[in-house]
């Protein structure tokens, strides 16, 4: 074998693992439904779940903290649906492939769109909000700006967003992808993964993980419980600490 045709061979091996790594989404089923996956993780909390995400040494898995939620939402958690967009001059094509993306928006989506640090369009507004909720998606985090505001206040949809501004998308960004594998911050998420959000935020629980994350939340939620009750026992915190328990 030549010299270039070993490199040749080399470089492939090693691009495909690194393509099966960053592009590969899981294809697989819970030992539960999926609606009682959500509505469990739905009675949790980030915090509570980042915790346990540090348990199994995934660190950078909530979205940047620029990404805040519209009004002080509990939990809401769905089924990651990526959108990828970009700043651009170009507008032909834009509408039939938005509408091409939204038709495949499914329920129980929480959709996360990477707008590649878009700082003057808005990717969000009142007539996105109503079409995501006609279609029973739970909620949609824009890592970049939104609009009409007050219709997405009014149709009571959660939203998690950077800025708000009143310039439309047309002429300003274009979607170049969908339910592809995105970044944003330090954050990889996948079509499919679990997403949650609440008032501290959006987390993303890689989906081969979330069930066992699933269990050991829970597990912690009523640890907490009683940490609570001793502390409203007037316990000491060497005692409690003793016990196992945490601050």
């Amino acid at each position: 074998m030549s010299t270039d045709q070993f490199k040749k061979e080399v470089g492939m091996m090693n691009l495909e693992k690194l393509i099966e790594s960053r592009e590969v989404v899981p294809d697989m089923k819970f030992p539960i439904s999926d609606e009682e996956i959500l509505n469990r993780y739905q009675e949790l909390y980030t915090g509570a779940v980042n915790d346990v995400l540090r348990e199994f040494c995934l660190l950078e898995q909530a979205l940047p903290g620029r990404i805040r939620p519209l009004r002080e939402y509990k939990t809401v958690a769905g089924f990651a649906f990526t959108v990828k967009s970009a700043p651009n001059v170009k507008i032909s094509g834009e509408m039939e492939f938005r509408t091409e993306m939204l038709d495949d928006m499914h329920e129980n989506a929480f959709v996360i769109w990477d707008t590649s640090r878009d700082e003057k369009a808005t990717l969000w507004g009142g007539v996105m909000t109503a079409t995501a909720k006609g279609k029973k998606v739970k909620a949609a985090c824009i890592d970049g700006g939104i609009r009409d505001t007050h219709q997405i206040l009014e149709a009571d949809f959660p939203v998690f967003y950077e800025y708000r501004i009143s310039n439309g998308s047309l002429g300003r960004c274009l979607i170049t992808h969908y339910q592809i594998p995105v970044k944003i911050g330090d954050v990889t998420v996948k079509p499919g993964d679990i997403v949650m959000g609440d008032i501290d935020g959006v987390l993303v629980i890689p989906r081969n993980l979330a069930y066992d994350v699933l269990l050991r939340a829970e597990e912690i939620k009523e640890n907490e419980k009683q940490i609570f009750g001793w502390v409203k026992e007037g316990q000491s915190i060497q005692d409690i600490t003793k016990k196992g328990g945490y601050f």
